[in-house]
């Protein structure tokens, strides 16, 4: 990865049944936590975010219709879904998509799938 972000002081030792949600990035497993992606690796913690991309777009879809929640649930750090790191936003994890909350409704950011 060009960004090695690390966190430091990381207490909490992330593995299969931590309590976390496990989700396949690139080529390993990511942990949402506390709305980062958190990537074991040596003996430390790097910070990942998931890449734009064609399989995970950032663009308006002028509205996503899911069956996961009704219209007029709004996505924030309260919300009840898990935050995602992606591009230079927010994205919150429903039913193995991500949504992103724009202006009055949600755009399908694509799947993540979990580990």
């Amino acid at each position: 990865m060009a960004d090695h972000k690390t966190h430091d002081q990381h207490g909490h030792a992330h593995a299969s049944g931590c309590g976390h949600v496990a989700v396949l990035h690139e080529t390993h497993v990511d942990y949402l936590h506390d709305g980062h992606l958190h990537h074991v690796h040596e003996a430390h913690v790097d910070e990942h975010v998931l890449p734009v991309s064609g399989a995970n777009p950032q663009d308006c879809d002028s509205g996503h219709s899911c069956a996961s929640h009704d219209a007029s649930h709004k996505h924030s750090t309260t919300c009840g879904h898990e935050s995602v790191p992606h591009g230079n936003h927010t994205d919150y994890l429903v039913d193995g998509h991500l949504h992103n909350q724009h202006g009055g409704h949600c755009d399908d950011h694509g799947k993540l799938a979990s580990a």
